[in-house]
């Protein structure tokens, strides 16, 4: 597409969550310094709730990656919206376990202890990631209290941390699930980055990606970026992307504000402040622009 024309390796602003994109903003770097404290104190349950494109699975994929597989064994369960057999199911999985077809209820839950048990004598200590924790259903998330019980003389047989979006407060807020709610040791809310936020994770995402040049987008570009994105990650990678989709086909070599302006009108269910929006009225569509940049091209003659 325009990594050429702007000198990348690779799309630096892709949804997939990519930890080599990780940024140690102070919000993301106290969450993952939280989760992997409470994890080496072995305490019980971790919470982690952000809202929507705030970076929940790319953090818990960051926390995957710096568990040494010597003292850790890791399960990840990201779409949780399980039966509690299913759920059960699942996890055993993830702990190495061969399932017979039809083995459920207490069979399942002694091969699951059993397991658990064969680790803990390794030394070696599980670690349950469950993302999109707000869909679980209740009796879902009681099933996997009373999993967690589970434990030798001294400690757990393994930890439990749950990302989700805001709704996951909601859910465990209600009185079915107290006891649940009381074993949460520890609990973070990741926040929306500011605009100087904003400014260094355009940056670190274009260097990640192999950019090495002046800024690419322009100071003015960078705060409409977080104008409209409300410093909200995933959306400031689908205004980054468009931006540089329309410069480029405009064969520019930097990010003005006027193609954030017409990523923004491209983009359902965002705009800009009144304050930010100029008295011209820019395209409305980034494809018509995209179109007459790469039409322009074409007729001069310009190789892509």
């Amino acid at each position: 597409m325009y990594e050429q024309h702007f000198g990348l390796r690779e799309l630096p602003f892709t949804l997939t969550p990519n930890t080599q994109f990780f940024l140690n903003l102070p919000t993301h770097q106290e969450a993952l310094n939280l989760i992997l404290v409470a994890l080496g104190n072995g305490d019980g349950f971790v919470k982690i709730v952000g809202e929507v494109g705030t970076g929940k699975t790319l953090l818990c994929r960051k926390v995957l990656g710096a568990l040494d597989e010597a003292c850790y064994v890791s399960a990840y369960i990201p779409n949780p919206a399980l039966n509690p057999e299913d759920f059960r199911s699942n996890f055993a999985r993830e702990l190495g376990l061969t399932l017979t077809p039809g083995e459920t209820g207490f069979a399942l839950l002694e091969r699951i202890n059993q397991r658990l048990i064969e680790l803990a004598g390794e030394g070696r200590q599980v670690v349950l990631m469950v993302d999109e924790a707000q869909t679980m259903p209740e009796e879902t998330l009681e099933s996997l209290r009373l999993l967690t019980n589970l434990e030798t003389e001294s400690r757990k047989l393994f930890q439990v941390v749950l990302f989700g979006q805001p709704e996951l407060d909601t859910l465990l807020a209600r009185p079915s699930l107290r006891q649940l709610h009381q074993r949460i040791t520890f609990s973070y809310r990741l926040r929306t980055l500011d605009r100087s936020g904003t400014g260094h994770y355009l940056q670190h995402r274009l260097g990640a990606a192999g950019y090495n040049g002046l800024p690419l987008f322009t100071a003015a570009a960078s705060r409409l970026v977080y104008r409209a994105s409300s410093g909200t990650p995933r959306l400031i990678n689908i205004l980054a992307h468009k931006a540089m989709m329309a410069a480029y086909g405009k064969g520019e070599r930097s990010v003005a504000p006027a193609r954030v302006r017409a990523a923004v009108a491209d983009t359902e269910g965002l705009r800009l402040p009144l304050h930010s929006r100029p008295w011209v009225r820019y395209p409305a569509a980034l494809g018509a622009l995209l179109l007459a940049g790469l039409s322009a091209f074409w007729f001069s003659g310009t190789s892509l």
